[in-house]
């Protein structure tokens, strides 16, 4: 039996289904994921009810969902050491953001730097939903006791929230969540966009040319590194106020496995031209073989259908006893 001494700690997170995963989600993200399966106890999940704080294409959604279970297998993370599902399966992370939106306070909410962008973006539509968003992200960790979080910076407000909200819980009503702490990975490079590396490279790009997709072809991810913003210089060298240049050379050092003074060394006297050509070219074969393990999947939706069955099986068998402790505490009426 295993001791409490050798438990292994709990990590949680999970991406929303609005768009195919890109080359920053498998760089920053997605690998790392990977990595933590061995040293942790990983639940990953397709948050598709974060989704429809804006609205939604219904079959769009289904299939993108499955896509991204798919995507997540193929950039290796296993069914069989990894819970993988969907969460709107798992029905308790509705019931519990309801109990959580009580210990939220307004003023915090408010504050959300992402409500306030959202609501700009999308101001014929700024909903309930779009408010209360991170409760719902709050109760996808508190429900299963997650110690771990990896997350972007963007998301440390969230974070923080999620803390606050467990804490103001046990507080009244003594010992009930584990406090998350965020967890940033050393090898999570922030890839931005091509178009504008100013900017994070994102699924809400509006420039198609600024994000390349895991499942782009081959011929689409040359065109795009071909048409990379970088400077008006030449030499291919890290440095400040260099910014398209330095995302290129972060992205090579992971694609091609280079240090940037070897990513220097190697382009000593050759211009952009062809730097960006080589970056590309990693890059297509970086991804390839998740693009083709992924394609696979896509032919096997039985395949797909019964990790997702399994793994909201696994994930409820966490997420109930934590539900039914919640509510006993706040004195609801036993279910039959």
């Amino acid at each position: 039996m295993e001791t409490v001494k050798n438990k292994k700690q709990r990590c949680f997170s999970g991406v929303q289904p609005t768009g195919d995963l890109m080359l920053g989600h498998y760089i920053g993200a997605l690998r790392n994921w990977a990595q933590f399966q061995e040293e942790y106890d990983c639940l990953y999940c397709v948050v598709d009810m974060h989704a429809v704080t804006v609205r939604q294409d219904p079959d769009l959604l289904r299939k993108r969902a499955l896509r991204q279970i798919a995507m997540y297998i193929a950039c290796g993370l296993d069914p069989e050491k990894t819970i993988l599902f969907i969460q709107s399966h798992v029905p308790q992370h509705a019931e519990l953001a309801w109990v959580l939106g009580c210990y939220a306070m307004f003023g915090e909410l408010s504050r959300m730097t992402q409500f306030k962008e959202k609501s700009a973006q999308h101001d014929d539509n700024v909903n309930g939903g779009l408010f209360t968003y991170p409760v719902l992200q709050a109760a996808d960790i508190l429900l299963y006791q997650a110690e771990k979080v990896p997350i972007g910076e963007d998301q440390r407000q969230h974070l923080e929230l999620s803390r606050n909200i467990a804490e103001r819980f046990n507080h009244y009503h003594g010992d009930t969540f584990v406090v998350p702490e965020a967890f940033y990975p050393k090898t999570g490079a922030r890839i931005m966009s091509l178009a504008d590396p100013m900017s994070k490279m994102s699924k809400s790009d509006p420039n198609i040319n600024g994000s390349v997709l895991i499942l782009d072809p081959p011929d689409v991810i040359m065109k795009k590194f071909k048409r990379a913003v970088t400077d008006s210089g030449s030499r291919v060298a890290y440095g400040e106020g260099r910014d398209g240049i330095n995302n290129l050379m972060t992205i090579y050092s992971v694609a091609a496995g280079r240090t940037f003074e070897q990513i220097e060394a190697e382009f000593d006297g050759k211009g952009y031209g062809q730097f960006k050509a080589a970056v590309g070219e990693a890059v297509v074969e970086y991804l390839r073989p998740v693009r083709e393990k992924c394609e696979k999947m896509l032919d096997d939706n039985a395949y797909l259908a019964g990790v997702c069955a399994d793994g909201a099986r696994r994930a409820a068998a966490i997420a109930q006893p934590t539900l039914d402790l919640v509510y006993d505490k706040l004195g609801f009426v036993p279910r039959g």
